[in-house]
């Protein structure tokens, strides 16, 4: 396994590489939305680029509330769930991490997620279902794999990625209905040419595909990364191989198993054995069961691990 701190690094550069593309096919879709409706006008691009800065900065700065609402999670205090409390403490000293808000989602599935834009906003969540079926060793392997995320900035990739998805699954989804009812405009400046109508047709179709794709790709590389950093801190590859074996041997799936945030939980609801790797925001558990217990072969990660 080569270096996770050098994994680190590259994850935090891919944070920023997805906010600029992200971005990018969100202003490529709505200039095609522009040129559907007839506004070709070279004005209209930096219209198309504020736009989309506009939404990426949004779902960045407002990540956790918008999480929290769509999953229904709870934030809790210490007295609600001490011992849940003094598991998520004893992590974040051993990482070197801020306390994150603590948050309980009331739901019979085993699961758990992480959200938030920095570790200064983190907040992790765990389903009534995941704290009933655990124990402790299990739970703390849990709770470090969500406080890897937030230490390798996955929460704002998943926040940006999810909302921006949805915002450009929007946009076309709005391109294809006007164009459906006949809403674009036909003057002089292109709207009526065919091609350039074909064009953003095309556009419309392609762009929240290469979004998904996009995001699924990203969240498996963070995934395996996850892995191997909560093992760092932890320097105990059992307690989460125990618990991704009793996720694995679970078939309950949470009630809120959208595509906007199924990418966040630690058992992505939508992934199957019939779902294409493409598409899958997750490792495969087995494959990720497999590399855990061959660190307990080999002993726990060190820095050259």
């Amino acid at each position: 396994m080569s270096n996770f701190r050098t994994q680190q690094q590259s994850n935090r550069r891919k944070t920023f590489l997805l906010l600029g593309v992200m971005g990018s096919l969100t202003a490529f879709v709505i200039y095609a939305v522009a040129l559907y409706l007839g506004y070709t006008s070279i004005g209209i691009i930096p219209i198309a680029v504020g736009i989309s800065l506009i939404s990426v900065w949004g779902s960045f700065y407002n990540s956790d509330k918008i999480v929290l609402t769509m999953t229904g999670a709870k934030v809790i205090d210490h007295d609600t769930a001490p011992q849940l409390f003094n598991l998520v403490h004893e992590i974040t000293i051993a990482s070197g991490l801020p306390m994150p808000k603590v948050a309980i989602v009331e739901d019979d599935a085993p699961n758990a997620f992480a959200t938030g834009r920095d570790p200064e906003h983190a907040i992790i969540a765990f389903t009534t279902g995941i704290l009933r079926v655990m124990d402790r060793e299990q739970l703390q392997g849990v709770a470090a794999h969500e406080l890897a995320h937030v230490a390798n900035r996955d929460t704002l990739v998943s926040a940006v990625a999810a909302t921006t998805a949805g915002a450009i699954a929007l946009m076309s989804d709005f391109l294809l209905r006007i164009s459906l009812f006949g809403g674009g405009r036909r003057d002089s400046n292109g709207g009526g040419n065919p091609f350039v109508l074909i064009a953003a047709l095309v556009a419309a179709i392609l762009a929240p595909i290469a979004a998904v794709l996009l995001k699924a790709a990203i969240s498996r590389n963070r995934e395996s990364l996850a892995d191997a950093t909560a093992v760092a801190f932890t320097r105990n590859p059992t307690g989460l191989r125990r618990a991704l074996e009793t996720l694995a041997s679970d078939s309950t799936v949470v009630h809120q198993k959208s595509n906007a945030v199924a990418h966040l939980w630690i058992e992505s609801p939508l992934d199957s054995k019939m779902t294409s790797k493409l598409f899958a925001t997750h490792p495969a558990i087995e494959e990720r069961i497999a590399n855990l217990r061959a660190l307990e072969q080999t002993g726990p990660l060190n820095e050259t691990a």
